[in-house]
């Protein structure tokens, strides 16, 4: 997506019309919720799938790329977060947010792969208790800050009741958006729900948005114990990495499967 893009406070809902790219249709009910993220990292370790396994609710399958899981640890910030029909609210409506997340299928429709957060970190009290409360998700309250400059994102974040779960880290995009993405940046990119489970009952959330504007990446750690703080060891080598600097996302009501 150029920069000069000319952006309004409305959502785009032309958005919702270009579905060409989606690997299964756009679901039958409306969207409840519109959110803007931008200058995301996605960093991603291989791990072995036994390492990982026993963090994922049983109910789903783990999702694997060459025979490895992969662990994502991915900040951002977004803007313009409101319900559908509703004003946005101040303190809810423009924050960092910052996910450990993995790759996941559910065994009762196993054609539509997703994602598995292990924790989702956000400033925003008043986001993080109606996410927990309505989405069921693993949210919890930080301190957090999202500097942005021409360079490059400088990113701290420390969980506010967990100060041993931190990120500090620099990333910046280092070329421009890529035309084509590789096997492996579908395989952590272009997944459109997400997938709870508690006691027995698998819950999934889709998402839509258009594809993502990834361009090559660097980053540089000097605290990462998020993966830590949710029992995950990350491996010694560097992540894989990729940039992206705004994307528009509509977020449908969850469901219940089986």
């Amino acid at each position: 997506m150029p920069d000069n893009r000319v952006i309004t406070n409305a959502p785009n809902r032309e958005i919702l019309k270009q579905t060409v790219h989606r690997p299964w249709p756009l679901p039958s009910r409306p969207w409840v919720m519109y959110q803007r993220w931008h200058d995301l990292l996605f960093a991603h370790w291989a791990l072995p799938p036994d390492e990982v396994r026993p963090l994922v609710p049983p109910e789903l399958d783990l999702d694997t790329f060459e025979g490895k899981a992969w662990v994502g640890v991915i900040p951002f910030w977004m803007s313009h977060v409101r319900f559908r029909g509703l004003p946005l609210i101040p303190t809810a409506s423009a924050f960092p947010e910052l996910n450990v997340r993995t790759y996941v299928r559910a065994r009762q429709d196993p054609d539509k792969p997703g994602v598995y957060f292990f924790s989702l970190d956000a400033a925003s009290l008043l986001a993080v208790l109606g996410a927990r409360v309505g989405a069921r998700l693993p949210y919890f309250w930080a301190d957090m800050r999202a500097k942005v400059s021409n360079a490059d994102i400088k990113y701290l974040s420390m969980r506010r009741q967990q100060p041993t779960a931190q990120l500090v880290a620099r990333y910046r995009a280092t070329e421009g958006v890529s035309i084509q993405k590789s096997n492996l940046e579908q395989f952590v990119t272009e997944r459109y729900c997400l997938y709870t489970a508690r006691r027995g009952r698998v819950r999934r959330i889709q998402i839509h948005h258009l594809p993502w504007p990834l361009q090559p990446a660097e980053a540089e750690f000097d605290v990462n114990t998020m993966a830590k703080a949710q029992g995950l060891k990350l491996p010694p080598e560097k992540p894989v990495l990729q940039f992206a600097k705004f994307l528009e996302v509509f977020i449908f009501a969850p469901e219940t499967l089986g």
